[in-house]
């Protein structure tokens, strides 16, 4: 659903103009029943050629590692087999959404049904293909992260990878594309200005910061969220919903509910990850002392209560 909302032009046109078609997806494709089996047939034996194993969602490897909790319909296999046989005869693999990634939210609680991700589980390597698994061209499995992926960031890996773009370089540790991991969710978020002075929300629905009370990450969280936008220009942030960090392992599992923020005497828990606790301490009392009453007073509003003000020029 993330990804059908690709715009100016709508996916099935960018990867049109780029040479690149779909062999087979359960949702957009036409194809189904005998022939879906005889082409996974095709596949497997060598006989056609799979530049892409995209996979969406985390692979059930339960009950004591059959994975016959997830069937692939129609062909009496798994799912864990069905990306073992096709994984090895992929040119790239992506695992498009944090699910398929480390196990995502499908993993959450007691996990159950042992969902894993494609290469990882949770923080670790080794998932339903092995720790040291290489494409036929090289990679690991490139983990689109994300919950959903942000529509650019699946096509533009597509894109790469077919003008042969994308190398082991160009991912960061947990084999995330950096064009979109070198950006943090706090860059480029409306509420910026309410931070740098501390001016936080106390409940939903306000202006200021969510990093302090609503439990709002965005300063550790990857994501270019704020400045490639979604669906015209959102974000959460931007919808005022604290980031929850959802391109990361294990996001589902914060050990606190989503808008609440840990603290430690009285110091948030999730502070940037490059800022030393001494240093947030000092930063934030000073900031606090220089509030500028406008900001003070629509950090806690739901709309703009104090306009800037309108600086006189001098005759």
């Amino acid at each position: 659903m993330s990804l059908l909302c690709a715009e100016a032009p709508s996916v099935f046109d960018l990867l049109a103009g780029a040479g690149i078609s779909f062999l087979w997806h359960p949702a957009l494709s036409e194809a189904s029943g005998g022939e879906v089996r005889r082409l996974l047939d095709r596949v497997e034996s060598g006989a056609e050629t799979l530049d892409v194993l995209a996979v969406e969602g985390s692979i059930l490897t339960g009950p004591k590692g059959t994975g016959r909790f997830q069937m692939l319909s129609g062909t009496g296999r798994s799912m864990l087999d069905w990306v073992r046989a096709l994984a090895p005869r992929a040119g790239h693999v992506m695992a498009v959404g944090t699910c398929a990634a480390f196990g995502g939210v499908t993993s959450a609680g007691g996990n159950p049904a042992s969902a894993v991700g494609l290469q990882y589980d949770g923080h670790h390597l080794g998932g339903a293909l092995d720790a040291g698994f290489r494409a036929k061209h090289g990679l690991p499995v490139i983990n689109v992260a994300g919950c959903p992926t942000h529509p650019d960031w699946v096509t533009e890996t597509l894109l790469l990878l077919a003008a042969d773009a994308l190398n082991a370089d160009a991912l960061d540790s947990f084999a995330r594309p950096k064009f979109y991991a070198e950006n943090l969710v706090h860059h480029g978020c409306p509420k910026n200005e309410f931070y740098e002075y501390k001016a936080s929300a106390q409940q939903l629905g306000q202006m200021g910061c969510m990093m302090e009370h609503l439990g709002c990450i965005g300063t550790q969280a990857i994501g270019d969220c704020n400045i490639r936008g979604w669906n015209g220009g959102g974000s959460c942030t931007r919808a005022g919903y604290p980031c929850i960090n959802c391109t990361a392992p294990e996001f589902e599992e914060p050990k606190h509910g989503f808008t609440e923020t840990p603290k430690f005497a009285g110091i948030p828990v999730g502070l940037p990850s490059d800022m030393p606790k001494a240093w947030f301490m000092a930063l934030a009392s000073l900031s606090k002392a220089a509030t500028p009453p406008r900001i003070e007073k629509n950090a806690t509003a739901d709309r703009v209560k104090v306009l800037p003000k309108v600086r006189a020029e001098k005759p």
